[in-house]
């Protein structure tokens, strides 16, 4: 079973890159943030996408997991990352 994640990008990818994170949801906010929804199956397919996101030189600013395995929520403060640039 999958777990729910949120991560948050600083910038805004245009909608070409929604084929480069299939099944995620791609939303562009007023921030100049761009959020990625979407199930990751493992760990190893988390890191996976998160090394997807450095290759591409993207500024990460949060990862958050919303909805574990077993159906319960975490707080975005537990898994919440800040960029120092």
């Amino acid at each position: 079973m999958a777990n729910q994640y949120e991560i948050r990008l600083k910038g805004h990818l245009s909608s070409q890159w929604a084929s480069y994170f299939e099944g995620f949801k791609l939303v562009l906010g007023e921030n100049g943030e761009t959020v990625l929804t979407g199930e990751v199956i493992d760990q190893s397919a988390l890191h996976g996408l998160l090394d997807r996101i450095r290759d591409l030189g993207l500024p990460l600013l949060a990862v958050n997991l919303l909805q574990n395995e077993k159906g319960r929520g975490s707080g975005p403060a537990q898994t919440e990352t800040e960029n120092e640039n």
